[in-house]
C-alpha cells in the first residue's frame, strides 16, 4: 500500500510541475527547459529555513514561493528579450547556472553532499510522518495549485497569452503587451514550481543538485509533450503516463541482466511511437513547436 501511495505522491509532485510548466509552454507558447531551476529553488529554500533557521511550515512555503517569483521575474526580464531558440538557450543558461551555484557553494547548500534531516511539514504539534499522511498532504497542495492554476487559465490574461502565442503581431495590434505579458506568465510559473519543490524536499527529508540538472527540465517539458498543453487534461494526462508507466513495465517479465535496458527501450519506442501518432499530446489543445 505503502508504494501505491508512493507514486500517488510522486504523481501528485510532477502533476504541479507539469501545471506551471503549462502556463509557458501550452499557453505561452514558450519552451523552457529552466522549470527544474525552480523546483530546485524551492527545494532549497525550504530546506534551508526549515533545517538551518527551523522556521515552519507557514513561514518556509510562502518564503519559497516569493523567492521564485522573484527570480523569475528578474529572468523573464532578461530572457524574454529573445524568442524561439534563443529564448530556450536562454533557459538552458539559467538552468545550468543554478545547477552550477547549488554545486557548488558548499558553505550554504553542501553541494554534492546535499542537505539531509529535511524536517517534515507540522501542524499544531504534529508532524506528517507516515506515507498516507503526507499523501492526503500532497493532495491537498495539488488541489491548491490546480485552483490557482484553473483561475489563472480562466482569466482575460490567458486569453491574451494565448492570442500572442498564436499570432504575436496580431495581437499587438489589439493592444496586447508581449513583454509583460509574458512576464506575468514567468512570475506565476515560477511560484508555482516551488510548491513542488518544497513538497519533495520535505517528503525525501534529503535533497542534492542531482536531482534538479537540465534532464530533469527535459522531462518536465516531455510531460507536456506526451500528454498535450493549452489545457489542464493534458498535463494530467502526460504526468499519468509518464510516472505509471516505467513502474508498470517493472512488472514485465524481463531477464534480469538486461530488464533494465529493455525496459528504457520499451518507454523510449512508445514515447517515439505516441509523439509521431498524436503531436498535440493525449489531451492537449495545443502542439509544442
Amino acid at each position: 500500500m505503502n508504494y501505491l501511495l508512493h507514486i500517488g505522491v510522486m504523481l501528485g509532485i510532477y502533476g504541479m510541475l507539469a501545471l506551471s510548466t503549462n502556463l509557458l509552454i501550452g499557453f505561452g507558447g514558450l519552451l523552457t527547459m529552466a522549470q527544474a531551476a525552480f523546483y530546485g529553488l524551492g527545494a532549497y529554500t525550504y530546506a534551508l529555513l526549515s533545517f538551518k533557521l527551523g522556521l515552519p511550515f507557514y513561514v518556509t512555503l510562502p518564503a519559497a514561493v516569493a523567492l521564485c517569483a522573484l527570480v523569475g521575474w528578474l529572468f523573464g526580464h532578461a530572457a524574454l528579450r529573445f524568442r524561439n531558440e534563443a529564448f530556450v538557450l536562454a533557459t538552458i543558461g539559467f538552468q545550468m547556472i543554478v545547477y552550477v551555484v547549488l554545486y557548488n557553494w558548499t558553505d550554504l547548500t553542501r553541494g554534492p553532499y546535499g542537505i539531509s534531516g529535511i524536517p517534515r511539514p507540522e501542524f499544531f504539534g504534529m508532524g506528517i510522518e507516515s506515507v498516507p499522511a503526507y499523501f492526503v498532504f500532497t493532495l491537498v497542495l495539488f488541489a491548491l495549485v490546480l485552483a490557482f492554476v484553473h483561475l489563472v487559465v480562466q482569466s482575460p490574461f490567458a486569453l491574451s497569452l494565448k492570442a500572442l502565442r498564436d499570432d504575436e503581431a496580431a495581437a499587438q495590434t489589439l493592444g496586447i503587451c508581449p513583454k509583460g505579458q509574458y512576464i506575468k506568465a514567468m512570475v506565476f510559473s515560477s511560484a508555482v514550481a516551488a510548491v513542488p519543490g518544497v513538497c519533495f524536499a520535505s517528503y525525501i527529508t534529503y535533497i542534492d543538485p542531482t536531482s534538479f540538472t537540465l534532464s530533469e527540465s527535459i522531462f518536465i517539458a516531455c510531460i507536456l509533450l506526451v500528454g498535450g498543453s493549452g489545457n489542464i487534461a493534458g498535463p494530467m494526462s502526460g504526468v499519468v503516463f509518464m510516472i505509471v508507466l516505467p513502474e508498470l513495465l517493472r512488472f514485465v517479465g524481463l531477464p534480469d541482466a538486461v530488464a533494465a535496458n529493455l525496459r528504457e527501450i520499451i518507454y523510449g519506442v512508445l514515447l517515439i511511437v505516441l509523439v509521431y501518432m498524436k503531436p498535440k499530446g493525449l489531451a492537449g489543445a495545443y502542439a509544442v513547436k
